[in-house]
C-alpha cells in the first residue's frame, strides 16, 4: 500500500458526550439548569441526533428531510440539519442553539482515538502517504493541528469543500490524485459501511473500525499496520 486513507468522526476521533456538549455549551453562555431539566434535556437532544459526530436523530422531522440527505455538501446545508434538529429540543435561551454548533467544531469537544498518533506516526515513518475524507460541514484541519495530528497529514479531502459526499467515488478519486497514489495501492479506514465502503467502488481496499467511545476501542486502529507493512 502506498496510501492510507482515514475518516475523521468514529475512526480517528470521537465528539464528546451529549451531556458534556451540553454542560460546555450552557457554561459558555453563564446558564445553570437545575439537574433534572439537564438531564432531560440531554436525553431529547440525543435522541433528536442534534450533536454531530454523536447519535443519529431517531426521527428526522419531515421539513427537514431534504435538508438531512445533503447536510455534508455545504457548511450552510449542514448548520441548517443540525440546528433544525436541535431546535426541536426547547433551550433557555433563542442563542443556544448556534452556540451548541459552534461547541461541536472546538478542538477540546472532540479526543483522538488512543492508537490513533501511534498508529500515523507510524505510517509516516513507512513512507506511506496519509489523507483524510471526511463527510463533513466545516474545516476539520483545526482539530488535527490542536492534538498534534496535521503533521501526519497530508491531504484532506472534506465533502463540503468538494460539493459531494461519501460513498460517491470522486471524493475517493480527488484523495488518490491528491496523494499521488493508485486507488489499487490504497486503503480506506472508516467507521460506515456504507459511506466509506464507496472507497471499493474505485479499486481501493477498506478497512471497518467500530464507531465506539475512545475508552472502549484502545486499539482499533492497529490492524492498518498489518496491511501496510
Amino acid at each position: 500500500m502506498a496510501a492510507v486513507l482515514f475518516d475523521f468522526s468514529g475512526t480517528l476521533f470521537r465528539i464528546e458526550s451529549t451531556d458534556a456538549w451540553l454542560r460546555a455549551t450552557l457554561d459558555g453562555a453563564g446558564i445553570a439548569l437545575p439537574a433534572p431539566e439537564f438531564a432531560r434535556t440531554a436525553r431529547a437532544l440525543h435522541a433528536a441526533g442534534a450533536l454531530p459526530g454523536g447519535a443519529p436523530p431517531l426521527r428526522v422531522p419531515g421539513e427537514l428531510a431534504g435538508v438531512w440527505e445533503v447536510r455534508d455538501e455545504s457548511s450552510a446545508l449542514h448548520r441548517a440539519a443540525y440546528t433544525g434538529l436541535s431546535r426541536q429540543v426547547p433551550l433557555p435561551g433563542p442563542g443556544l442553539h448556534d452556540a451548541l454548533y459552534e461547541r461541536h467544531m472546538a478542538p477540546d469537544a472532540w479526543r483522538p482515538y488512543p492508537d490513533a498518533a501511534e498508529v500515523l506516526e507510524t505510517l509516516r515513518g513507512r513512507g506511506v502517504a496519509v489523507g483524510v475524507v471526511s463527510n463533513i460541514g466545516w474545516d476539520l484541519r483545526p482539530v488535527f493541528r490542536a492534538h498534534g495530528l496535521d503533521r501526519y497529514v497530508d491531504t484532506y479531502v472534506l465533502s463540503y469543500e468538494h460539493g459531494i459526499r461519501k460513498p460517491d467515488a470522486r471524493l475517493f478519486s480527488a484523495a488518490c490524485d491528491a496523494l499521488g497514489a493508485e486507488p489499487v495501492e490504497t486503503l480506506m479506514v472508516g467507521d460506515d459501511r456504507g459511506a466509506d465502503g464507496g472507497a471499493a467502488a474505485l479499486g481501493c481496499s477498506v478497512l471497518f473500525v467500530d464507531h465506539l467511545p475512545v475508552a472502549e476501542r484502545p486499539a482499533g486502529l492497529r490492524p492498518v499496520l498489518d496491511l501496510v507493512p
